[in-house]
């Protein structure tokens, strides 16, 4: 099995480019363009994502995922957020009926 450790080293390698040169790095060019951009390209993967879905290619799906992950990690580091914040609200919710939880959304 994998370690989700690789989120751990994404997570290092998010922070460097941040202040690297946007002529090196794809992803300093994405924290350069800013948020419109970064978020075009979370909705790109996203719709590739459901297309691979759709097609019944379990390999192809797998990619798109990893690709709407990655920027959707790109995204989280250029709000000032990491995957320890989505793992901490995945744990709060954990044993939570996902009805209960959605209820306790609307009222707070």
């Amino acid at each position: 099995m994998v370690s989700a450790e690789i989120l751990d080293r994404l997570s290092t390698t998010l922070a460097e480019r941040r202040s690297a040169d946007p002529s090196t790095s794809y992803v300093a060019k994405l924290f350069h363009k800013g948020t419109d951009e970064i978020l075009k390209k979370v909705g790109e993967e996203a719709v590739e994502t459901i297309m691979a879905a759709k097609d019944g290619d379990k390999l192809h799906l797998v990619r798109e995922v990893a690709d709407l992950w990655f920027h959707t990690l790109v995204l989280l580091a250029h709000e000032g957020l990491s995957h320890e914040d989505v793992l901490a609200e995945l744990a709060r919710r954990e044993g939570i009926s996902g009805i209960d939880e959605k209820a306790a959304r609307k009222q707070g």
